[in-house]
């Protein structure tokens, strides 16, 4: 394996489709499999609120944000096709990915566990519910607050203040990484405010939103689903 063209080639919205597909499949069955009653519980705060954002413009209505997004991706993944130096997608390369991601994941637990508090608490202990929250998580947090929120953040912050690449994507992340923090206390499912938990999450933000930039949307959302379900062992083996 190339290790030039496998940092470049996985670094495409191609490959972030392909990689992150599973778990969006898995995600989406795992909502149709659980009782409508566990719905509002089991909709992980981002899914939820572009999900209502779509319904109130009645834009696909409850399910917009799954076509949205599946649309979004197809529409990378043609044009980026062309792009790439082969056509054929390296199985090598996914493989590698998913052990990429592990270690981003252990680097993340490693860095949240000088923290008294986790990011993911198991509010809920029904197991199936927080695992298929904590996969949805990881899609839908890392599409608003990395793909959308840093994207459209470092575009601004690069026409306003004429920053370079580098400066511009640094305060998209710092931005994103505090709006990311306090979307966490907000709605009927939201944490109780505090200083300390707001911090944590501006510092996992920060985390993920580096790994974002540096190895795409595919990578960060498996790094945040693996970190998740990190906890979700350790909660459920502790209790």
């Amino acid at each position: 394996m190339n290790a030039q063209n496998y940092w470049k080639e996985t670094h495409t919205p191609l490959y972030s489709f392909i990689f992150t597909l599973p778990l969006f499949l898995i995600y989406e069955i795992g909502v149709f499999a659980i009782s409508t009653s566990d719905l509002p519980l089991l909709r992980n705060g981002a899914d939820a609120l572009m999900r209502q954002i779509l319904y109130n413009f009645g834009f696909f209505g409850v399910y917009g944000f799954s076509g949205t997004f599946l649309i979004g991706f197809m529409v990378a993944f043609l044009r980026q096709k062309k792009k790439l130096m082969s056509t054929a997608i390296q199985g090598e390369y996914l493989i590698t990915m998913l052990f990429e991601s592990i270690g981003w994941a252990i680097i993340l637990t490693m860095t949240m566990i000088w923290f008294p508090i986790l990011l993911m608490n198991g509010k809920d202990g029904r197991l199936l519910q927080q695992i298929v929250l904590g996969i949805g998580a990881g899609i839908y947090e890392e599409f608003v607050f990395r793909v959308i929120l840093i994207s459209g953040l470092a575009t601004i912050l690069g026409f306003i203040f004429q920053w370079g690449e580098v400066g511009k994507k640094v305060g998209a992340i710092l931005l994103a990484a505090v709006v990311f923090s306090g979307f966490h206390f907000m709605g009927a499912y939201g944490d109780s405010p505090t200083i300390n938990l707001f911090f944590i999450r501006i510092v996992a933000g920060i985390v993920l939103g580096g790994i974002y930039v540096l190895r795409g949307f595919g990578v960060a959302a498996y790094t945040h689903t693996i970190y998740d379900l990190f906890v979700l062992v350790k909660y459920t083996t502790s209790i």
